[in-house]
């Protein structure tokens, strides 16, 4: 097989070693297939159109019309021409489906289904990620390079997974680019020995190979190496630094809090991010089953995670310690034995396709029996999975407390601890002044903390007009809260972010909890909780009834009793334990609810139109422009400090490529090649000198450039096959010139030092001359502009001037 053919291989396996990072972003991932059959039709022409030879652009050109074609039939054959000559009709198809596909990457976790956006957004980016790769490596013949494209792909497929990309499919993509240099290294070695090699050592009878004979390391294979560890190095880096693009709280498994033990942490982290893309899958997938004792589970809601530190842009959780589980969780924080309790337990079973490193739980949980590496972090009364422990499959029992206070208990709380108050209370100086007037102004009467927070929650939920809107934008800054009080519509997220953060302005100790509401009650006497049921509340702290319940979004969820005129009602059966019978397993079709509340129904938000309870946060989703522009922005910024060592081997490659006949190209072949030899030397600090001789030049490159023997000979030479070409009656032009300049950078190569050498390779001093071809270019380009608009004001003067009485 010849080098380029090796080389096509070897780009074409880097792609598609590439190309695995996308496998876990799109289910099912058949994609891949389609994408690896035509990548090797497009990769096949480009191996025959170089066999031709055509030029280099006519390959490029036919690889971009196959792969066209390609596409056409897979995707558009219906609107193409013939069934596949791309037409307008079929530009109007692509489209339509990138269209699609950018909505849908914007609207699905991932894994996304493999709709026919998502793939022809998938497969032609592989496509195109291949031509480049293809190009830059086989076409120009440059391996290292072509791992920019490589890098953009795995960047942006790194970017899509949330910071949770396998390293498995980093050693694919970094294996994928080590065959590429090692291909071309083999090719270089086998064809160009002679233009890398270093100088022979004494003792060698001639220029052998490269690499043979106990030579000095080859130049290439050095800088392979150089750039092989720099381009692995940044794929290492880039991901890492990325702006965090982070999935579903309620969809993805997260990363454990820390090393098993005694102590340890749970990372600080924005779990209600892409809440929104959860929430608005086409179907309503059940993530959990179970089955309770108590007969009343609109209050039942089941919290993952409790969000408590206020930037003034969003919540998080704090970093805070965790443990061991213990057999009996420690009493609630502020609860009193004077407000009523029932214990309450439930039997809980998670879908395996429900992934999510925090357990969903009535609050306050009591007891919990569970297997696995379950941690308890006390401040926020949460169990989380250590070491990559998740929900998938889990099953397990919940004793909890359902608190029953009645609203005399919460208007006669005391003031909270001191510690406790200053910590949840704190809001930044960033927020909004009208944040705090609005809650003054809403809360204006209340004669208390608790009068507060109902007046806050019955504006949210009533008095103020608001509305809720699954279409409403998430927005950004310290300025959401204050866009969102004035145009009044939007999410689950927006209210309880508004609610917490105006209660904190209030000095009323509040957070944000995230998790699911209660689910619906199925025939069997299971409830099913399902992806649409994930949910966002605050919590407010009253001294001895503890972190409280309430709920500001309109037709979501169920407002407390303990807001309410109304004495609470439903008790628990206190006699009567749940089962764990096989009906409390989740169900693998989509959960159809058997019951919509009245709140919704009046609303008419229980159809089938309704995307049910599609909450956003002001992280929003992965969003699809961002990650294309950061994957741009990372290549561009690796590709300004290779862009000399690029244009300097495009050059080098021209100047020594040409092939003509005649003797007119014999004599343009001579100077391009005497040309070159003076830009090594450049290259290698020897400035040039263009008043002397080519003689004259020849010995001076050869004495500054320290060169001895074969190199030196062959500068010699070349210099008097220019004399030749200017000066002789009968032009002769050089012959065996590209080995004549392979010889001397060769010579170069092994007098330098290591810094001379890699200054020359990355940073060529020659390159300056495309600033001079620029400024010479614009210059000629002024100067026609200058004599195009004399002329025409000379025939407009002349047309418009009066003629004189002797022309008259």
């Amino acid at each position: 097989m010849s080098g380029r053919g090796r080389l096509t291989l070897g780009a074409y396996a880097a792609t598609l070693l590439a190309a695995g990072a996308l496998l876990p972003l799109v289910d099912p991932s058949t994609w891949i297939l389609t994408a690896a059959f035509l990548l090797a039709l497009q990769s096949g022409v480009g191996a025959l159109t170089r066999r031709v030879p055509l030029a280099r652009a006519l390959t490029v050109a036919a690889q971009l019309v196959v792969g066209l074609l390609a596409l056409t039939l897979v995707f558009a054959r219906e609107q193409a021409l013939l069934g596949f000559l791309p037409g307008p009709q079929t530009f109007a198809r692509f489209a339509e489906l990138f269209q699609a596909g950018a909505e849908d990457v914007g609207t699905y976790a991932p894994p996304a289904p493999d709709t026919d956006g998502i793939k022809l957004m998938v497969i032609s980016g592989v496509l195109l990620i291949g031509l480049l790769v293809d190009t830059i490596a086989v076409t120009f013949r440059s391996a290292a390079p072509a791992g920019l494209p490589l890098l953009a792909l795995y960047s942006v497929a790194a970017g899509l997974s949330e910071g949770g990309a396998s390293w498995i499919w980093f050693l694919c993509a970094a294996s994928g680019y080590l065959l590429l240099l090692l291909t071309e290294s083999r090719d270089r070695l086998s064809q160009w020995g002679r233009v890398f090699g270093g100088a022979a050592r004494a003792g060698r009878s001639g220029p052998g190979p490269a690499g043979s004979g106990g030579g000095k390391p080859l130049a290439g294979v050095r800088a392979g190496r150089r750039i092989g560890v720099v381009a692995l190095g940044v794929a290492l880096v880039v991901p890492a630094v990325l702006p965090t693009l982070s999935g579903g709280l309620f969809g993805g498994a997260g990363d454990g809090p820390g090393d098993r033990g005694e102590g340890g942490t749970i990372s600080a982290v924005n779990p209600l991010v892409s809440l929104q893309d959860n929430l608005r899958q086409p179907e309503d997938r059940e993530v959990l089953r179970y089955r309770t004792n108590a007969t009343d589970t609109t209050g039942m809601y089941l919290r993952l995670v409790a969000l408590d530190q206020f930037d003034g842009t969003s919540w998080k959780s704090s970093v805070r310690p965790i443990q061991d589980v213990p057999e009996r969780l420690p009493r609630p924080t502020g609860l009193s034995d004077q407000v009523r309790t029932v214990e309450v337990t439930g039997n809980f079973v998670a879908s395996p396709t429900y992934e999510q490193k925090w357990l969903p739980m009535p609050f306050p949980a009591d007891r919990v029996e569970i297997d696995g590496r379950w941690r308890y972090e006390p401040a926020g009364r949460m169990l989380v999975g250590d070491d990559g422990q998740n929900t998938s499959g889990a099953r397990y029992t919940v004793t909890s407390l359902d608190v029953r206070p009645t609203a005399r208990q919460l208007a006669d709380a005391p003031p909270a601890p001191q510690a406790l108050r200053t910590e949840y209370t704190k809001v930044p100086d960033s927020l909004p002044l009208d944040v705090r007037a609005t809650a003054l102004q809403v809360t204006k009467g209340a004669r208390n903390d608790y009068e507060r927070a109902v007046k806050l929650q019955d504006w949210f939920t009533t008095d103020g007009g608001f509305r809720y809107d699954v279409e409403v934008e998430s927005g950004t800054g310290v300025q959401a809260i204050s866009r969102f009080l004035q145009r009044r519509e939007g999410f689950c997220v927006h209210f309880s972010f508004s609610m917490a953060a105006m209660a904190r302005s209030l000095g009323i100790p509040a957070r944000v909890a995230v998790g699911f509401m209660p689910g619906d009650r199925q025939s069997d006497g299971t409830i099913s909780v399902g992806i649409r049921d994930a949910h966002a509340w605050p919590e407010l702290y009253f001294e001895g009834v503890g972190w409280t319940r309430f709920e500001p979004t309109p037709s979501r969820g169920s407002t407390p009793e303990y807001t309410r005129e109304q004495s609470p009602s439903g008790t628990p059966t206190e006699s009567a334990q749940p089962s764990a019978s096989a009906s409390a397993t989740p169900s693998a079709a989509p959960r159809t609810s058997e019951s919509c509340p009245a709140q919704m129904r009046r609303q008419g938000e229980c159809g089938q139109d309704e995307v049910a309870g599609a909450d956003t946060s002001d992280g929003g989703g992965t969003d699809l422009l961002t990650v294309v522009l950061v994957a741009l922005g990372v290549a561009v910024v690796l590709l300004i400090p290779l862009s000399p060592l690029l244009y300097r081997n495009r050059v080098r490659a021209r100047r020594l490529g040409s092939s003509g006949r005649t003797a007119e190209d014999g004599v343009a072949r001579t100077l391009a090649a005497w040309q070159e030899i003076n830009d090594t030397a450049w290259d290698h600090g020897v400035l040039p000198d263009e008043s002397m001789t080519p003689r004259r030049t020849a010995a001076r490159i050869v004495r500054l450039g320290s060169l001895e023997g074969e190199p030196a000979n062959a500068v010699h030479r070349v210099a008097r096959a220019v004399e030749r070409v200017l000066y002789a009656p009968q032009p002769r032009p050089g012959t065996g010139l590209v080995d004549e300049v392979a010889q001397v950078r060769s010579g170069f190569t092994a007098a330098a030092s290591r810094r001379v050498r890699l200054r020359a390779l990355l940073a060529p001093r020659s390159t300056v001359r495309v600033v001079w071809q620029a400024s010479a270019w614009w210059s000629a380009r002024t100067t026609a502009w200058g004599a195009r608009r004399d002329a025409l004001s000379t025939r407009v003067t002349a047309r418009f001037r009066r003629p004189s009485r002797n022309e008259g």
